[in-house]
């Protein structure tokens, strides 16, 4: 019997080593294997915990106050408990630096995000944890027993805004804060081309006025605003346009199992109609053009939609506008639920930051991060952060309050907490909270509404490219589309063909280390049989 030498054992250890490597490589992106979290009889306040809170707060000052207050109220009433707050500008990147410390085992304990994003967190083994238990516990539990400060309990949390947080089988956040869109309107604008605005907007009169604006005069000034500017309706959040506008007609948009099924042909008479109010002007998007309340506050946009977490960017006397005092021009606005097809039937997006908790060994660490993430739905914080922009608050233990109460019935009072846009916007969520929807949230949701503005973003770039939208056009965009959010990865409907994904496919990760495997065993056997010979050879 032949004997391999020590240069190839100490090779052949090697490859395995690299393989090794790799295994540990793959498996931290996703797959920490912790297990399942089981909440503690006690909470253990003999001990110190240290807990990270991730945050958007949009440049608003007085939101980063509330959270800076909110931190320390709760450690003053849970001392052993620190809070470290990191702020972000924008939910993208936050998801994108979760995606980033979930591969380096690093994700935040309390995350304030969307839950098409927290779809895509759950592709890891027990990342993020289930809240339903905790939600009912006797002594830890929304108003539970031996909770420190007056939470609400968990009927206490408006139900559609619960709803939202419910997918996969499980209740994987709690709800923050909630909004939906409205229509900002320079109703002066409307007034002056001859219309009256009617008791509910409707896509045909939007459309209508927005073409009357386009009229110039001989030097090219437009003659609703005597200006070189105007367009007459821009639109901050075309994935919302989209969905919204599908949703009105009962068009599909996606399944809850994750079956996409945009691409079809009531999205197609969309985006003609689109098409044609974007070659004449009149139409265009934040991304081609800039942020909808700053034409509107110069009299260059007659219809902006945005968020009713946006009013206090809007209107004349804005507390938050972007544009100097010299470009302002002064003019009465209305506030309106957006554009309907039905007006009988009013259908709009409900949406807005929901709370998560990352799963970590310490069950300890855990319950204190769902102690934090508690607080931040007592009445306190919901109303001061409801307070600074177009926000509702998520319970009916806040919106019942005579303090919100309160501060609803002084809208007008000051161009600052009582900003009368503002409180419009609040009220017309609350008042047509029944008239709000969802979309279904499945890993690739978040992406399938990307997908959804783009469509609207290209047909406008490319109608004032002078390129022509017809049914070619459509079908390489529903084809784009699909490759670039890798939506057949999903599951899609385009209308022509359906593909569904073979949900059995392995991870990315794991067809590299099965792969990493596969490659060391081949190349230990080929070292080993190399030698073999060599040795066969010197034996002639």
């Amino acid at each position: 019997m032949m004997r391999i030498g020590k240069k190839a054992v100490s090779f052949c250890l090697l490859l395995l080593l690299l393989a090794g490597c790799m295994l540990g490589l793959t498996g931290c992106h996703g797959t920490k294997g912790l297990k399942s979290f089981e909440i503690p009889e006690e909470f253990d306040t003999s001990r110190e915990y240290e807990i990270t809170f991730w945050a958007k707060n949009d440049t608003n000052k007085t939101q980063t106050a509330i959270y800076e207050q909110a931190i320390a109220d709760f450690e003053a009433i849970y001392p052993n408990i620190t809070v470290n707050l990191r702020l972000y500008t924008d939910y993208g990147k936050i998801y994108n630096d979760v995606i980033t410390n979930i591969a380096t085992q690093t994700p935040p304990n309390v995350c304030i995000t969307y839950p098409d994003h927290i779809a895509t967190y759950l592709t890891g083994n027990n990342l993020v944890v289930p809240l339903e238990k905790l939600f009912v516990d006797e002594a830890y539990g929304l108003g539970g027993s031996k909770v420190r400060f007056d939470s609400p309990t968990v009927d206490e949390i408006i139900p559609q805004f619960l709803e939202e947080c419910e997918f996969g089988g499980h209740y994987y956040a709690i709800p923050y804060m909630r909004s939906t869109e409205a229509c900002y309107i320079n109703k002066t604008y409307v007034e002056a081309l001859g219309y009256t605005l009617p008791d509910v907007l409707t896509w045909d009169f939007i459309w209508e006025v927005c073409e009357a604006a386009m009229v110039q005069d001989g030097e090219g000034n437009f003659l609703v605003n005597g200006q070189k500017v105007m367009i007459p309706f821009v639109d901050k959040s075309t994935d919302n346009m989209m969905i919204q506008m599908l949703k009105q007609q009962g068009a599909e948009y996606s399944t809850d199992s994750g079956e996409v099924l945009l691409f079809n042909d009531a999205t197609r008479e969309l985006l003609y109609t689109i098409a044609e109010h974007g070659e004449s002007g009149a139409f265009s998007t934040f991304r081609i053009s800039g942020y909808p309340a700053n034409f509107l506050n110069a009299g260059q946009c007659i219809f902006a939609i945005d968020s009713t977490a946006g009013a206090t960017w809007m209107g004349t006397n804005a507390p938050l506008s972007d544009i100097s005092e010299d470009k302002i021009v002064d003019f009465e606005m209305a506030v309106m639920p957006i554009p309907q097809f039905d007006p009988a039937n009013l259908r709009m997006i409900s949406q807005g930051p929901s709370v998560c908790l990352f799963n970590q060994p310490d069950p300890q660490e855990v319950l204190a991060s769902w102690l934090f993430a508690q607080y931040l739905l007592t009445n306190d914080v919901q109303i001061a952060y409801a307070e600074t922009e177009g926000y509702v608050p998520v319970t009916t233990k806040a919106q019942e309050s005579e303090e919100y109460q309160d501060y609803l019935s002084r809208g007008g009072e000051d161009a600052s907490t009582h900003y009368d846009i503002k409180i419009q916007a609040t009220r017309l969520l609350l008042e047509h909270a029944d008239s709000t929807f969802i979309t279904p949230v499945f890993n690739g949701s978040a992406s399938l509404r990307d997908a959804a503005g783009q469509l609207v973003e290209n047909t406008v770039k490319s109608v004032r490219r002078g390129q022509t939208v017809d049914d070619a056009y459509i079908g390489k965009l529903y084809s784009d589309m699909i490759s670039l959010y890798r939506l057949d990865q999903i599951g899609h409907s385009t209308g022509v063909a359906s593909e569904k994904m073979d949900l059995g496919k392995l991870p990315k990760t794991s067809v590299i280390l099965l792969s990493t495997l596969g490659i060391a065993w081949l190349l230990i056997i080929l070292y080993i049989g190399i030698q073999l010979v060599r040795r066969k050879r010197n034996y002639r």
